[in-house]
């Protein structure tokens, strides 16, 4: 097992959960954490992360995603600001909005050379 601790933040529908679940498969201490929907600037580090990944996902993916075209922009925005302290602390930011679920797991894999 390895002993880095990891948190997955990013907007509903940018992969968090999946991404956790893979690389707790890996044998990684990994959670989502849900700050798009925490007013509270700095919940991901309430547990002590070592690694903050920030998973990136347009606006236009997350409609593709949840098949919802008319998923609310002021959403996204409102997220966007309760995810802007992680994002400027992530240790790695992956854009997702081209990338298949496994091919983000691919992508956080190969920067903790596993």
């Amino acid at each position: 097992m390895n002993t880095q601790r990891i948190a997955v933040v990013g907007h509903c529908a940018s992969g968090k959960s999946t991404l956790a679940s893979g690389l707790r498969g890996r044998g990684f201490d990994a959670w989502a954490v849900a700050q798009e929907h925490s007013a509270i600037a700095n919940l991901w580090r309430h547990q002590s992360p070592d690694t903050l990944i920030y998973l990136d996902v347009s606006l236009e993916s997350i409609r593709e995603r949840r098949d919802d075209p008319n998923w609310p922009g002021w959403l996204y925005d409102l997220q966007s600001g309760r995810l802007a302290s992680a994002r400027e602390h992530a240790n790695l930011i992956v854009p997702t909005d081209s990338l298949s679920a496994g091919g983000v797991l691919s992508r956080v894999l190969a920067k903790f050379a596993v």
